[in-house]
């Protein structure tokens, strides 16, 4: 072959490994990964699902500058169990059955039977809080590739460390007050919980010391979640215009939500982070505060919203938008209707930086979807749990034991609660908000999915329940 064969071989070679899809230019350069966690944000509520009266001016511009699922769920109607399953890839139902596994086989040990009756109760009652350090989890992972990892904001399993993060704002707690926190909010988080709400400043001196490495930060504020107290620049925007007392502060504190997010984004922009970080927005469960709806002098309602949001069984209790942005490397205004789930997520950021996927994960990845090539996505998602709504005279907020399935198809949500032998379902495309209850109506449809949801209940039953 003459010199300028080769000359021209090689030129040819070069432009066609540099005209291949967007994704894999970017391959060697590893992204940060930031995950955005709504706390009790219900889906109407962002202008980029259709709200002209929630004013969220910076969640509509990520969801603008990347690709949008409108029908997202997460696993749960509360959020502990749905946060576990996020850093963790695994459902609810799974998520119990393993941390269980893990206390039987520890209480097992030599260490264990060798202390006090005394010790040995404390120590089970409480293993609970203490067994994600014992699991795999997504920053876990991703240390693999080189990956430090920030926790802030929501976090329930005791301490940053127990979820593989390499530094985070959640350090422990004990169940007497300190530090002004009461117990719930040192359960939540502790300090953790003030990002978003007080300020940003600990996620950014994080940047600061780890921008020559990939990181992955956690950044979930206690927003628009309870105590309803946003700053009078939010309140004021909804005064005037008609709306209950308790509609105007939970869209306060959505705005306050949306503000925070806008300041994380405007760091990564100024410090010119933003076109290689992969930002990923989900909400841990529902919410319902409609314009008209007043909860104020509801203490129930008031802490889950309306009948149909939080700790309900309803199709707006898991349904979540979920955004996927990264400047440059996904197009951006995309609206996708597929069905994705939250445990998706860890498992498409798996995916994107080369890490396999564990078998036990219950996500699949989305990279195809995001990257607008081909792909075959869920059918329908299917769920479980074990709280619901206390409706009675003085009910506990946190809700009652219960055993309650759900499954969500292209056009059906079916919530089967076992405990009350209770069925409902609803036709999803023309009764979104689950207003008219078809049940009786289409005992076919009933039939096939309470059958779907048995023989789902059945596999992931464990060979040792009784």
């Amino acid at each position: 072959m003459k010199p300028k064969q080769i000359i021209a071989l090689i030129s040819c070679l070069v432009f066609f490994n540099c005209s291949g899809s967007k994704h894999s230019n970017n391959s060697k350069k590893l992204p940060n990964i930031v995950l955005i966690i709504g706390d009790d944000h219900g889906y109407p509520y962002f202008g980029f699902m259709g709200s002209d009266f929630v004013s969220t001016p910076n969640m509509d511009s990520l969801a603008n500058s990347g690709i949008l699922f409108t029908n997202g769920y997460v696993p749960d109607n509360h959020c502990r169990p749905a946060l576990q399953s996020l850093i963790t890839g695994t459902l609810p139902i799974d998520y119990e059955r393993k941390w269980k596994k893990i206390k039987l086989d520890k209480m097992k040990k030599k260490s264990f039977l060798e202390m006090s009756k005394n010790n040995q109760k404390s120590w089970e009652e409480n293993f609970k809080y203490h067994s994600m350090k014992y699991m795999q989890t997504l920053p876990g992972l991703l240390k693999e590739k080189g990956y430090t990892s920030f926790q802030t904001g929501k976090w329930w399993e005791y301490h940053y460390e127990y979820g593989g993060f390499t530094d985070g704002m959640t350090k422990g707690w004990v169940r007497e007050q300190k530090n002004g926190r009461n117990w719930f909010q040192q359960f939540m988080g502790g300090e953790g919980t003030d990002i978003g709400r007080i300020t940003n400043q600990p996620v950014f001196d994080f940047i600061k010391n780890n921008k020559d490495k990939p990181f992955f930060i956690w950044y979930a504020p206690q927003l628009p979640h309870y105590p309803f107290d946003a700053p009078e620049k939010y309140t004021k925007l909804y005064h005037g215009k008609g709306y209950s007392k308790s509609a105007v502060e939970y869209y306060a504190n959505c705005t306050w939500f949306d503000d925070a997010v806008g300041n994380l984004v405007r760091y990564f922009k100024k410090n010119s982070l933003n076109q290689n970080t992969f930002f990923i927005y989900v909400n841990d469960n529902g919410w319902e505060q409609e314009p008209d709806q007043e909860f104020f002098n509801d203490p129930m309602r008031s802490h889950n919203g309306g009948d149909k949001g939080k700790l309900s069984v309803y199709d707006q209790s898991f349904r979540t938008p979920i955004i996927f942005s990264w400047e440059s490397n996904i197009e951006k205004n995309i609206h996708r209707n597929d069905l994705i789930h939250s445990t998706d997520i860890p498992a498409t950021i798996l995916d994107i930086v080369g890490i396999k996927i564990p078998n036990e994960y219950h996500g699949i990845s989305y990279k195809n979807a995001i990257y607008n090539e081909p792909f075959n996505g869920r059918t329908e998602i299917i769920g479980n749990g074990t709280k619901i709504r206390d409706t009675s005279e003085n009910g506990d907020p946190m809700g009652l034991d219960t055993e309650y399935y759900w499954i969500r198809t292209k056009d059906w949500f079916f919530s089967w609660d076992q405990v009350q032998q209770k069925k409902i379902l609803f036709n999803i495309k023309k009764d979104p908000y689950n207003t008219i209850n078809l049940a009786s109506e289409n005992p076919k449809i009933l039939s096939d999915l309470s059958i779907k949801l048995e023989n789902w209940k059945e596999s992931h039953r464990d060979n040792n329940d009784i």
